[in-house]
């Protein structure tokens, strides 16, 4: 029998969830959590074999938390159900150690073979982001990676509120050269203002969660 945790703010979308998978004679759900600091007491005692996680939650983003599970629980694997299909979204999360990705638009089935693709040591993705990434094969790479070093400093720190002048004593460059290295990653990352800044950064959970 294969343990599962169920990671969304959403009860009726658990339980949808929860009977989908049940219906498998060989897989059971073991623990059902609304939110992050839910999630990650339950997977403590529980030691699933899978995680499926939903990347809205009410305490935070869910990319964070990949990154800290599978830090905390080697042994368990990560599948994001969501209803964020954008390709950024789903970068990120492989990046930071999910094994699967499948929209919340997919059919239900193709819930049930991604939770078993990846309990075999597979990478899965639902049908509709494989087609995409089949169509488009140049938006599989997220905007922030075409970024230099230098320029991802310079992101960060403007994301979190850091003024020009700020930004430049932190890293010990001239002030002209920020607006140079601002100039070309708000190009790069389709950017018009800080505040676009802050919100790219801070879907990607690249900013640090303030307690």
């Amino acid at each position: 029998m294969h343990s599962i945790v169920l990671v969304d703010d959403h009860a009726i979308v658990r339980e949808g969830f929860k009977r989908l998978i049940e219906m498998e004679p060989d897989l059971e759900v073991v623990a059902e959590c609304r939110n992050a600091d839910d999630a990650v007491e339950a997977i403590s005692q529980r030691r699933p074999d899978l995680v499926a996680l939903d990347l809205s939650l009410p305490d935070g983003s869910g990319l964070p938390l990949i990154e800290h599970l599978r830090s905390v629980a080697i042994g368990t694997r990560i599948v994001v159900l969501s209803m964020h299909d954008g390709e950024p979204y789903v970068s990120e999360a492989l990046r930071r150690g999910a094994s699967g990705y499948v929209t919340k638009g997919a059919a239900p089935e193709e819930l049930v073979a991604g939770l078993r693709a990846v309990m075999r040591g597979e990478q899965f993705l639902s049908s509709d982001l494989r087609q995409r990434r089949a169509e488009r094969p140049n938006d599989t790479l997220d905007p922030v990676d075409r970024l230099t070093a230098r320029e991802h400093e310079v992101f960060l720190l403007l994301a979190a509120g850091r003024a020009p002048k700020q930004v430049a004593a932190e890293l010990g460059i001239g002030q002209k050269t920020v607006y140079i290295h601002r100039a070309s990653l708000m190009g790069k990352l389709g950017a018009g203002s800080e505040l676009d800044l802050y919100r790219i950064a801070s879907e990607r959970g690249l900013l640090p969660i303030r307690g």
